[in-house]
């Protein structure tokens, strides 16, 4: 057809988005976060882009992903396309300014995404991605506008923050437990299974309530997450030592219970962090706004 228009061959969009991607990042796992899928997913649109193309655009190393020779052809007009797309696509149907915030996992399921469908109630014209990872966020290139984070001023150079809610641990466990054994002291709390996270706050709990014992030879459960922790004690499998904000929902829904009024207050707290000189300013401040509302009432 005359004008270099149609009719056109190209794989299917998808596979075309998750290459674009992956060879940004060079790496498919921080693909698969940045496009909301797992990383199986990416990895299986790629094989299949290069089994369509007969051409193999990544050599998969050790150390992680490196662009072929054809790879490399293929990304800098493949990019320029989506751009069109993209482009063409917004002057039509303007798209909605898209928030990132990078938290951990932990504040995410037990905080963060209990609360967010209130935001987007309210915020129509923002579009909320949610990066869950305990890495630090760079704010350069890794897209992320704000990020929440168990710190302390300053900072960084560029950074500034909000206190959010203070890292404030207190005990927790099943009401079941507590209806069996009452707990009246710290120490009546060794006697039970201890469930641990990877703050590893008992000894330090213990140790500020004046309780000698060495934590090492208490029975206890171990789990890499905070939240993980806490699910296993609205299971009823011990003690958990719990920020008390993220378990403020499962205390007022009768879920958990908090058998003593003794707490720990760490150094760190919940901040959330932005550049002073953020993309999309307004809807950032709108963002950390309606976090600090939030957060009131989680205190």
């Amino acid at each position: 057809m005359a004008g270099g228009q149609g009719p056109y061959t190209f794989p299917p969009l998808n596979a075309l988005r998750m290459f674009e991607s992956s060879a940004r990042h060079l790496n498919f796992r921080i693909a698969s976060e940045e496009l909301g899928v797992t990383q199986g997913a990416v990895a299986q649109q790629v094989r299949g882009l290069e089994e369509y193309l007969n051409t193999r655009l990544f050599d998969r190393r050790a150390r992680g992903l490196e662009l072929t020779e054809a790879g490399r052809r293929y990304l800098k007009p493949l990019q320029r396309a989506l751009s069109l797309i993209s482009d063409a696509t917004q002057e039509l149907k303007p798209a909605k300014t898209v928030v990132t915030i990078s938290v951990t996992p932990s504040f995410a399921a037990k905080w963060l995404i209990p609360r967010l469908g209130k935001f987007s109630d309210s915020n129509a014209e923002t579009e909320v991605q949610v990066l869950a990872s305990n890495g630090l966020a760079n704010f350069q290139s890794d897209g992320v506008d704000l990020a929440v984070r168990q710190t302390k001023p300053p900072f960084g150079p560029g950074l500034t923050g909000d206190l959010l809610f203070p890292m404030r641990f207190i005990a927790v466990c099943n009401p079941a437990i507590v209806a069996e054994t009452p707990i009246r002291t710290v120490e009546d709390l060794t006697r039970h299974v201890l469930l641990h996270d990877a703050h590893g706050m008992w000894p330090v709990f213990l140790e500020r309530a004046g309780v000698a014992a060495d934590v090492r030879t208490l029975k206890s459960l171990r789990f890499s997450h905070s939240s993980l922790a806490i699910d296993a004690a609205i299971a009823g499998q011990g003690i958990a030592l719990a920020t008390e904000a993220l378990v403020a929902d499962d205390l007022a829904a009768g879920r958990l219970c908090r058998p003593l009024d003794f707490a720990v207050t760490d150094e760190l707290g919940f901040y959330i962090v932005r550049p002073r000189s953020p993309r999309k300013a307004e809807h950032i401040r709108s963002m950390r706004d309606w976090l600090l509302a939030q957060s009131q009432g989680s205190r």
